[in-house]
């Protein structure tokens, strides 16, 4: 595990849990040694992450598209600042340049890119992990829906097996290295 893809919210939340997770993540990413490749700003949990890696000593790639860069506020203190054309660009190299993806709380655009990856492995085009960090239960009805589409018989049940799902960072940074 070299590098991992987070997916999260631009905006901080109204739980200081969870940007206080978020750096968390960060940390343990950076005492890992696995470098964090994210959206590329400055704001909310997305600062928090990249922070988190930074103030560790880790290595932090962002990709954020050229729209963007002044409404998500682009952090200026990254290794690598990649200034894409658009969203899809942004999915693409995230995707190509991570070994797994994680969604931390975040709006629907964190959904969207998460849940492109995860229908990238459901339809084997990548083999990497795919996780939810649940702080604060944020993803708990999430995977209630995944359980009520296998119920329904829109999903298979191995699908979401093939989701990692845990409350806190150091139980995930566990699942994903070993």
């Amino acid at each position: 595990m070299k590098r991992v893809a987070v997916f999260c919210g631009s905006r901080e939340g109204t739980n200081k849990l969870y940007m206080q997770e978020a750096k968390k993540l960060g940390e343990q990413l950076a005492k890992h040694n696995i470098e964090l490749v994210y959206g590329g700003a400055v704001v909310g949990l997305m600062g928090a992450v990249a922070e988190g890696v930074i103030e560790n000593g880790g290595t932090v790639t962002g990709v954020i598209p050229k729209r963007l860069k002044m409404i998500e506020i682009a952090h200026e203190g990254l290794n690598q600042l990649h200034v894409v054309k658009d969203m899809h660009e942004r999915k693409a190299m995230m995707a190509k340049l991570s070994d797994a993806f994680i969604a931390l709380p975040g709006g629907v655009g964190t959904l969207e890119e998460w849940f492109e990856v995860f229908t990238w492995a459901q339809i084997g085009y990548h083999q990497k992990p795919c996780a939810l960090l649940n702080t604060n239960g944020y993803y708990t009805p999430l995977v209630n829906l995944f359980d009520h589409m296998i119920t329904e018989g829109f999903a298979d049940p191995h699908y979401k097996e093939n989701v990692i799902v845990e409350d806190n960072v150091n139980d995930l940074i566990k699942c994903l290295t070993t």
